[in-house]
């Protein structure tokens, strides 16, 4: 691992990253570029469509100027095309409910430090948290997977499967993507019961009703129903502990037929658990909002999948953008 370079200046840049951050979430959170949209508006004609004070909204678009995600002329504000392709709430790529979540995420954050303290988490779980919570999140979820999901599809091959489990698969995207891509696959969600509106929505959305079902159920302290061809287990195990993460793995494999997949996607630490960096910081992350949760490295991931059973298990050629990684091996 690169040591980087720390002087004044880039740790007072590290420092104050937060400023961006609580911009960019200003401006989702007011809706500023869906009001944007394609045309060009002033702070005032802004302030008035948005309710926000004139002073306020043209410090704000000015930051949002300077920061690459507006573009000004004159008087003017107009979204850059990145703006207007994952800012506007108008957009099928918007980011908007995954940045949200974030922005729930900052007051735990900044109390890291007790959390450090106490090894106990400062902010409740996002699934069960109030609905506009836990809509940022699972639509969020939602905003991610639909990114991800086409390259996750051509490295996790299924052809030849005809049922699948997508456990904990939230508003079930992952197991859409896999739908559409394999004709012959149906599949099951199943995730709490809090999170069925939004895959019954999602599934909807994509005409998939006659081929993905949702099965209410607590992964953690139920059993897995149903018999399947292969499992998919993707961003669940980091909200776990260790042992509960072992029981969950041991779950999923006792619902594989023989020759059965499972596959579980993750931020995964090297072994050493020192890098990369998305994953050291996610496991901070699970600090603040969970009792065990952390990021895993591989050799504990192989490890729950060998004691489950599993065999030749590898990893794919897959990279996520955060450094999410997929193992795989059959039973």
């Amino acid at each position: 691992m690169e040591t980087p370079s720390w002087h004044p200046g880039s740790l007072m840049a590290v420092s104050g990253a937060y400023w961006q951050t609580c911009t960019l979430h200003a401006g989702v959170k007011l809706d500023i570029f869906t009001l944007i949209g394609d045309q060009s508006h002033t702070a005032e004609a802004l302030a008035q469509k948005s309710g926000a004070d004139r002073r306020g909204i043209t410090m704000l678009l000015n930051a949002l100027a300077a920061m690459g995600l507006l573009v000004k002329k004159d008087a003017a504000y107009a979204n850059t095309q990145a703006a207007a392709t994952f800012l506007s709430s108008e957009s099928e790529a918007y980011l908007g409910h995954m940045i949200m979540h974030h922005h729930h995420l900052v007051e735990s954050w900044g109390r890291l430090d007790e959390a450090v303290m106490t090894g106990k988490p400062v902010r409740g779980r996002a699934s069960l948290a109030d609905p506009q919570r836990r809509e940022s999140f699972l639509m969020g979820m939602f905003n991610n997977a639909m990114l991800h999901a086409p390259a996750v599809v051509k490295a996790v091959d299924l052809s030849g499967r005809t049922r699948l489990l997508d456990l904990g698969g939230g508003p079930g995207t992952y197991a859409i993507h896999f739908c559409q891509a394999n004709p012959a696959l149906c599949a099951t969600v199943y995730d709490l019961p809090t999170t069925r509106p939004f895959a019954e929505q999602t599934i909807g959305r994509f005409g998939l009703g006659d081929r993905i079902d949702f099965v209410d159920g607590d992964y953690v302290t139920a059993a897995v129903p149903g018999t399947y061809d292969a499992v998919w287990m993707s961003h669940i195990l980091h909200g776990e502990g260790p042992d509960d993460c072992a029981r969950i793995v041991a779950k999923a494999v006792s619902a594989l037929a023989p020759g059965g997949l499972i596959a579980i996607h993750d931020f995964i630490l090297n072994d050493a658990r020192d890098s990369p960096l998305f994953p050291a910081l996610f496991s901070l992350n699970m600090l603040a909002g969970t009792d065990q949760g952390q990021a895993y490295a591989q050799g504990q991931i192989i490890d729950m999948l060998t004691g489950a059973g599993v065999n030749q298990v590898r990893r794919l050629d897959f990279k996520g953008p955060t450094d999410s990684g997929i193992l795989v091996g059959t039973v």
